[in-house]
């Protein structure tokens, strides 16, 4: 009988010497779990099956690296979470985000969004989104900080749309109160 090797030793040997038995034997551990937690964020079976051969393909490529920091699951659904939101927001977080700054370095103004940012710096921000309920929180998070729209924002997060509008309110609604 063989010996089951660490989650360490398969990514060590997967990057190393790009073993593939090690990385066959990581995808039997964790995809099936990967799946099912991708799942109760998205009820579109083809975009999770995506999102998962995508998280091991950037494993196999060497493109996403384990630091041995915490367990290899977290690090896994950390990968497989990102290319969720991108594959719902269609063209990537990456490509939106350069052409917002793009829009805001040809700006006398300054935006709501760069007022959010100065206040982080020299403002409360951070202890007024601490007092938030992880629920508006966790709204907050996908629609202003990950950029998803209100109806990816409900497939992200298990909700109905109206939910995430009625949590946006609260939210900004509570974050003024405390930022005053």
């Amino acid at each position: 009988m063989s010996e089951t090797r660490s989650d360490g030793e398969l990514l060590r040997a997967i990057a190393a010497d790009g073993d593939r038995h090690a990385f066959e034997e990581l995808y039997r551990r964790y995809a099936p779990w990967l799946a099912a937690r991708m799942r109760s964020r998205c009820s579109d079976a083809g975009i999770v099956d995506d999102v998962v051969q995508e998280t091991f393909l950037q494993v196999w490529r060497g493109s996403a690296r384990y630091r041995e920091e915490g367990d290899v699951a977290g690090w896994l659904w950390r990968i497989g979470s990102r290319r969720l939101v991108d594959a719902l927001r269609g063209d990537g977080a990456r490509g939106r985000l350069r052409q917002a700054l793009a829009r805001l370095r040809h700006r006398d103004e300054a935006s709501a969004e760069e007022r959010v940012l100065a206040g982080v710096e020299h403002g409360d921000l951070a202890g007024a989104l601490i007092k938030l309920s992880p629920e508006l929180r966790a709204v907050l998070q996908a629609t202003v900080i990950d950029g998803l729209t209100t109806r990816e924002a409900a497939v992200v997060l298990g909700i109905p749309p109206g939910t995430v509008k009625t949590r946006a309110q609260r939210a900004r609604k509570q974050l003024r109160e405390a930022l005053a």
